[in-house]
């Protein structure tokens, strides 16, 4: 319905039924209702073939929320800002698998993850951005150098969200992490 309305602001749009089947569990940290958000703008776009572009489409997920732009593009992205500032890059991971595992019954605010943010110092060398890490680094090295700040906040009150991921390592995971602000954990195996 928001971004109905969004667009409603500048094009003349006739009133729509949209029936939605959640798939992505809430509270998990995967950023579902920002796709469903994401995923409506581009429906809507197609429906009334309104000719946006994708950097259009973009600026009006944004004012959804933080992160919805970002599935407007739905490829690696290097985020900033808020998370509304997107540069798509080229993140080859063909030659990697990944699964995702997400508690059952375990939800984690997001209010109170950035409550509790504690942004630990980067582990890298000064003269070396996160962007060009992320780029010029092995996967396999990632696992002491990226890492997500939120972790050290949500770990403590949700002691099996840690052993999931700990669990990802056991089994062979070349990365593993929670994804946004939890509940959910990935791991990426070489195929």
């Amino acid at each position: 319905a928001d971004a109905w309305r969004l667009l409603r602001e500048d094009f003349d749009i006739d009133s729509v039924h949209i029936s939605l089947e959640k798939c992505s569990p809430v509270g998990a940290g995967l950023g579902g209702g920002s796709a469903d958000a994401a995923f409506t703008l581009m429906g809507l776009n197609d429906i009334f073939s309104l000719g946006l572009s994708l950097e259009q489409m973009a600026d009006y997920a944004s004012r959804l929320g933080s992160d919805c732009a970002f599935f407007i593009y739905n490829k690696p992205c290097f985020a900033s800002g808020r998370g509304e500032i997107l540069e798509p890059i080229e993140l080859p991971l063909d030659a990697y698998r990944f699964e995702v595992f997400v508690p059952q019954g375990v939800q984690v605010s997001t209010k109170e993850a950035y409550a509790d943010l504690v942004r630990r110092p980067q582990q890298k060398p000064d003269d070396v951005s996160l962007k060009e890490l992320l780029l010029q680094t092995p996967v396999e090295r990632w696992r002491n150098l990226i890492v997500n700040d939120f972790e050290a906040s949500v770990f403590p009150k949700h002691p099996e969200i840690k052993a999931l991921k700990d669990d990802f390592y056991a089994r062979g995971a070349v990365y593993a992490s929670m994804s946004g602000s939890g509940s959910a954990v990935f791991g990426m195996f070489l195929k």
